[in-house]
């Protein structure tokens, strides 16, 4: 049996559950949170989080949130986050002028909006009202009847939803038994002196494996999941290794209402699970990949990258985001998938199919920040990438996708004033 709770403490530190709630009208003042969001999307709720134990040391049952317009107060839906620290979340709207937040004392009101998240029969799923959003599946799935077993994985993410309720994502296709929706393997490792595929299932030499939920949280401004997968060696002898921990930790934030679209944030933490060295060898494709979903082709999908490529000649480019959307089910829907600033090789090298890829131009997407460099792991040390994806229904513009990524790259600033009186510092 695994000891679960000592591989956590031991690889990435303790997890701890946040609480969720709103706030009620008449209390006393803590801070003023002066947002600007004068240059963000309009018309897009803009995620903004604030150090709570930097403005206070009050506890959690007694801090509330308000929006203030002139002498009107109203309660604010939030969560707070604590992993060491407590960090305070909540959504806001853009306008003209800074808009002003207040902390203050009072008894908080838990909110009955709550997007959720729940496991179920092998698979956690996110949803919001009676939509689902995405679906990590933590239960090994295996191949169709026939088909080699060697190909089923664990540790995944399908489908991903587009709003309108359309899968965007696809798994087990027969051209690539081994592509699993949204995923995360690396293809030519360098481990112990051999090399290492955790990519190509096939060839039986690695695979990537669900080992345990680090913490599962969800509440009005949005739901997350971390959980532990292993990449596993298999040895030549018979025996297995683990060469790499992974924490991957997934968070969706609360889409407003009757909007078509919602924003989920990916984050990959991986370090050396032994005192060896891991070396992610310079190749075509490894990472965070999307295979997408069959209903699109060549003929009623597009790509477009920051750089203004598209399908046609944006493999091996360098990009900060791509957009992937096409028609499906008579409607229109897609993805901008956006990297981190931090990411190794940022801005990171893209593997997109051609597109007369299995003759009718299946779609596929992949951030390799080892596409064209080879990145060592070292024995001690966290390396971190981080991805937000836009997902959407409905045609979205070159322009609105820069005006996201800016939004996931560029925190709003926020001035606070304290009230020296009641701030409990």
């Amino acid at each position: 049996m695994i000891n679960i709770e000592k591989r956590i403490l031991v690889r990435f530190g303790c997890f701890i559950v946040f609480s969720a709630m709103l706030t009620p009208l008449h209390a006393q003042r803590i801070a003023t949170l002066e947002v600007d969001l004068k240059k963000r999307t309009p018309e897009k709720e803009i995620h903004v989080q604030v150090d709570l134990d930097a403005i206070t040391t009050l506890p959690d049952s007694v801090i509330s949130l308000v929006a203030i317009q002139g002498n009107k107060k109203t309660p604010v839906a939030y969560q707070i986050e604590n992993k060491g620290k407590r960090i305070l979340h909540w959504l806001a709207k853009p306008a003209a002028v800074p808009v002003v937040f207040a902390l203050e004392k009072g008894k908080p009101l838990k909110s009955a909006d709550h997007i959720k998240a729940i496991r179920e029969d092998g698979a956690l799923t996110i949803s919001n009202g009676n939509k689902n959003l995405l679906r990590y599946n933590y239960k090994t799935v295996y191949p169709p009847k026939g088909i080699d077993t060697a190909f089923k994985r664990s540790g995944f993410i399908h489908p991903l939803w587009s709003p309108h309720g359309q899968e965007l994502t696809r798994i087990q296709a027969p051209d690539h038994y081994h592509h699993y929706g949204l995923w995360n393997p690396w293809t030519h490792v360098v481990f112990e002196g051999d090399t290492v595929d955790f990519w190509n299932l096939k060839d039986r030499k690695g695979t990537v494996r669900f080992v345990d939920f680090v913490s599962v949280n969800a509440g009005p401004v949005y739901a997350e999941y971390q959980t532990l997968h292993d990449h596993v060696v298999f040895k030549k002898d018979g025996t297995e290794k683990v060469a790499l921990n992974e924490l991957q930790s997934v968070r969706i934030f609360q889409p407003q209402k009757n909007e078509d679209y919602y924003i989920a944030d990916i984050t990959i933490q991986l370090n050396c699970a032994s005192d060896e060295p891991v070396l992610l060898k310079e190749y075509r494709y490894g990472g965070l990949g999307w295979r997408a979903t069959e209903k699109w082709s060549k003929e009623n999908s597009e790509t477009l990258t920051s750089e203004g490529k598209t399908r046609k000649d944006a493999d091996g480019t360098k990009a900060r985001w791509v957009i992937l959307q096409g028609k499906i089910d008579d409607d229109y829907a897609g993805a901008v998938m956006m990297s981190y600033p931090t990411n190794y090789n940022y801005p990171e090298p893209l593997r997109i199919w051609p597109e007369n890829m299995n003759g009718r131009g299946d779609v596929y997407a992949n951030f390799s920040p080892t596409k064209d460099k080879d990145w060592l792991l070292e024995k001690g040390k966290t390396y971190t990438l981080k991805y937000r994806f836009l997902v959407y229904n409905g045609h979205t513009s070159k322009e609105r996708a820069e005006a996201a990524w800016g939004d996931f790259t560029s925190p709003p600033a926020i001035k606070i004033k304290l009230n020296p009186l009641n701030s409990n510092k």
